[in-house]
């Protein structure tokens, strides 16, 4: 797996990022978010977008119909459409939310958005013409809590969601007169807006910072606050029974995850660099390890207990000592597809705390960085 390549955009945490071939747009953890372009050597910003009162929380950009979704903790969305003269214009969105936007993503066939919010609800939107406006109808029920990401199952009609009541459920976003009757799939044929078709716990109290379908849609994983990462398979044979595999990320959560193909997971949270989950048979899963290979300069175990002697003896530390080996200095806050196609990525992104956006080339025979090392 080569070098990552790494672009100091900010100084300040970048909340949210989404790319769109050759441009870029950032929230750098204000009420304003940043467009940039590549140039022929670094980015450069091309236009701010204005709108918000509060943190922008969440953005999405719609790579075929070149179209900005944002969300905010002001309980506000706004979707940007460039105007000719290269302008960004915000169109009106009716959430009818009386709590923060947490979370937002445009459907696969990008005529709808949903977005999540602390309003214990889902607001999935359309374009009604009459009205020139986004209108909105929730997801409600059985959510207990703030909800805090969501992912399309390739249909455009199922949608995944994860909350802070511990649970991950895919509901069905079926609005009449707007989507086509879907096939069947594995999680239900009937699918009435906000059907329930399934519901998934990883059975240790921890919320569901992040959910993700398969390429296929046959399986969702969702990442946990309990250091977890927890697949789960619905039955094909139609008896409604589940099978839910969860593995110990044996080290601090992820916050975003996403799948490379049907056997591999790329995860990243508050480790500072992205893991790897996968499979052999399609039934057991492991966490392999890191796919970053600053982290195999790990410092052996001698070394480590006469740095600690050092420390003690003299009660100084030095500035390489706040140093991660890693790429990331801070928490990756969120992991996206870069390029390549749904069941075969060969980059992804990550952003984080420290102000980076990083492209990973991502290759399915690498072999991961041992995490046992890692506790050194």
């Amino acid at each position: 797996m080569s070098n990552p390549i790494c672009y100091d955009i900010t100084n300040a945490p970048i909340t949210a990022h989404s790319f769109n071939q050759n441009k870029l747009v950032v929230c750098p953890n204000t009420n304003d978010a940043q467009i940039y372009e590549h140039g022929q050597s670094a980015w450069k910003l091309e236009a701010t977008l204005k709108g918000h009162d509060k943190v922008i929380t969440s953005i999405d950009y719609a790579p075929k119909t070149n179209r900005i979704v944002t969300c905010s903790q002001d309980r506000n969305a706004y979707v940007w459409t460039q105007e000719p003269d290269g302008t960004w214009k915000p169109g009106l969105v009716l959430l009818r939310i009386n709590r923060a936007a947490t979370y937002v993503r445009w459907s696969p066939n990008e005529d709808k958005f949903a977005v999540a919010s602390g309003s214990r609800c889902v607001a999935v939107c359309y374009f009604e013409e009459d009205n020139d406006w986004w209108a909105s109808k929730h997801l409600k029920k059985p959510i207990r809590s703030t909800v805090l990401s969501l992912d399309w199952h390739p249909n455009n009609v199922l949608l995944a969601a994860g909350s802070a009541d511990m649970k991950a459920r895919v509901f069905s976003s079926f609005i009449k007169g707007l989507d086509k009757k879907p096939a069947p799939t594995v999680w239900g044929d009937k699918l009435p807006f906000n059907t329930v078709c399934a519901e998934f716990t990883n059975g240790r109290g921890g919320w569901i910072h992040a959910v993700a379908f398969s390429p296929s849609g046959d399986r969702l994983a969702f990442a946990g606050h309990d250091a977890t990462i927890s697949i789960a398979s619905p039955a094909t044979d139609g008896s409604g029974v589940h099978t839910l595999m969860s593995v110990e990320a044996m080290s601090l959560p992820c916050r975003s995850l996403i799948w490379a193909n049907e056997r591999q997971i790329v995860a990243a949270g508050f480790d500072c660099a992205p893991l790897l989950v996968e499979t052999k048979d399609d039934v057991h899963w492991q966490v392999s390890g890191s796919l970053d290979e600053c982290k195999k300069k790990t410092t052996s175990s001698s070394s480590v207990l006469n740095r600690f002697k050092s420390m003690d003896s003299r009660g100084q530390t030095t500035d390489k000592d706040t140093v991660l080996l890693t790429t990331h200095q801070n928490t990756i806050n969120e992991i996206r597809v870069f390029s390549g196609t749904r069941d075969n990525v060969t980059q992804f992104s990550t952003c984080g705390v420290d102000g980076k956006v990083v492209l990973w080339n991502f290759d399915p025979s690498f072999v991961a960085t041992d995490l046992a090392n890692l506790k050194l």
